[in-house]
């Protein structure tokens, strides 16, 4: 049987590798569409095995090479977000715009399945241009194609990540940890592995028509995070609450930079707990369960910050 074609935008980040792996393993032909396939086409080449990947090249809004790809394929997989904006409206133009573009040219094709990935706790933070372009792109993508379906997880993370992988690098070289919000934000962490498996379930028993909630097994908050990639790479580090003003003034100096460590946009959204909501079913409950904790997994690849790294010994420590 010939494999069903996957087209997958945004296909060389954590998720998307992971997604291709997951696929082409499994008999699917895999269409990952990349910006520059100079720069990432090498890194995808690996993540498959010959005749079960192909790589496009794409500009965003190239309408006729968009309309081109999605009708050569069965689903499509939409994992492009930006966590700052290098130009104005760009948080619009990939959270809003390129969604609606997808799902008009995805029913007007009438393909099986439009998978977009947006994101959880956003919903009432009406102060962040991130969170506000992402539901705008959500209720688009709704509109405009009923076989969708639109994932929603909290942080996703591992040893590819920007997020625990960054952490670790300020608290391996930083002599004090600043926190927002006195640390108490909620998360509620999903492993790429456990999120890239969900996906791959949606797609297998051609679910449609849903917002689903992505989240791992354990609510986490900011504070127990840092603490638990303390204890990881064996560091000691005081953990410092910074008042709102301060951290205001810090985050426009910060978004100055090249690659933000924070931005007042983050700073803002940092603000609002990354749990379920109870408005949407979330994976548990379509029995999709994400069974990896962050303190397990963290300890697979925390090493790299440790002293010694791969050849260093187990000294935990934590500040309480």
């Amino acid at each position: 049987m010939k494999p069903k074609e996957i087209l997958v935008f945004g296909a060389s980040g954590q998720i998307g590798r992971h997604l291709i792996r997951k696929f082409t393993k499994n008999n699917y032909k895999v269409i990952a569409v990349t910006r520059n396939i100079h720069q990432k086409g090498y890194i995808l080449k690996t993540q498959a095995n010959p005749g079960y990947l192909e790589i496009e090249e794409l500009r965003l809004f190239d309408d006729n090479k968009l309309k081109d790809l999605i009708s050569n394929c069965s689903v499509c997989i939409n994992l492009i977000g930006i966590l700052y904006e290098k130009k104005e409206n760009q948080f619009k133009n990939i959270h809003t715009e390129f969604p609606k573009l997808l799902s008009k040219l995805s029913n007007e094709l009438k393909i099986q399945q439009l998978i977009h990935v947006s994101s959880l706790g956003i919903d009432n933070a009406n102060d962040s241009q991130y969170a506000s372009t992402k539901i705008e792109g959500e209720k688009a993508v709704k509109k405009n194609f009923n076989k969708s379906v639109i994932l929603k997880p909290s942080i996703v993370y591992s040893v590819d990540d920007n997020f625990t992988t960054n952490l670790m690098t300020l608290l391996n070289r930083l002599p004090i940890m600043p926190i927002y919000y006195e640390g108490k934000t909620k998360f509620t962490p999903i492993h790429v592995t456990d999120f890239a498996e969900i996906i791959f379930e949606i797609v297998k028993k051609k679910i449609t028509g849903q917002t689903i909630e992505c989240v791992g097994p354990e609510e986490i908050s900011f504070k127990e995070i840092i603490n638990k990639l303390l204890k990881s790479i064996g560091k000691k580090r005081p953990l410092i609450s910074i008042p709102l003003p301060i951290a205001k003034i810090s985050a426009k100096l910060f978004q100055i930079m090249p690659k933000p460590l924070l931005t007042c946009d983050q700073l803002n959204l940092l603000k609002y707990n990354n749990v379920i909501s109870g408005i949407n079913k979330t994976n548990f409950d379509l029995g999709l369960i994400a069974t990896k904790k962050f303190e397990t997994e963290i300890e697979k690849y925390s090493y790299n910050w440790r002293e010694g790294g791969q050849f260093s010994k187990k000294k935990f420590s934590t500040i309480e």
